[in-house]
């Protein structure tokens, strides 16, 4: 399969999962009193540092908000596999499960297939994390092949609290063509 990453600038694909506490989630649209949406690929349950990583999260959260940013995290794992690893997590934010290979796809992820039935169910999604701005453009994008390469969160939140003042004047990176 031929991996395509979304392009920094260009408008994020609006995708919908279903939500772990019911309803569905809206990928790259924001929730009301939010302008920008920061999304977090995991895993899955099989993974540990996934686990770390949202209970990161969790702690960054209120920091996140008060940017004006909506949190929110999804995988491919089933409903089931999901309540399991987010009863360990707790998570304040929304998550979304059942991520098809088709939505993995569109938001050029890489995916991996299981090495065997214990480590999950069906092929998943490696790591990513995407920030959608208020133009609903992709602002951010941190994609990687492997579970334990992904953005420090504190490292992002400081770099996100730069881009959000309206002093800096920041664009949009990497978008020379």
């Amino acid at each position: 399969m031929n991996h395509t990453a979304l392009a920094a600038g260009q408008p994020f694909p609006q995708l919908t999962v279903k939500a772990v506490g019911g309803g569905e989630l809206s990928l790259g649209t924001p929730d009301a009193g939010f302008d920008w949406q920061l999304i977090v690929v995991y895993r899955g349950a099989h993974c540990p540092l996934c686990t770390r990583y949202l209970k990161q999260l969790n702690e960054k959260l209120s920091d996140l908000h008060r940017l004006g940013i909506e949190a929110l995290a999804v995988s491919a794992d089933s409903l089931e596999i999901a309540q399991h690893q987010l009863a360990d997590v707790q998570p304040e934010f929304p998550v979304g499960y059942g991520l098809s290979l088709e939505q993995m796809q569109e938001l050029g992820v890489y995916i991996s297939k299981p090495r065997s039935p214990l480590e999950a169910e069906a092929p998943f999604a490696e790591p990513a994390l995407f920030v959608v701005n208020d133009k609903q453009a992709l602002q951010l994008v941190d994609i990687s092949n492997a579970p334990f390469t992904r953005p420090d969160l504190g490292s992002l939140l400081g770099g996100l609290g730069f881009i959000r003042n309206p002093d800096n004047n920041y664009p949009v990176r990497g978008t020379f063509k």
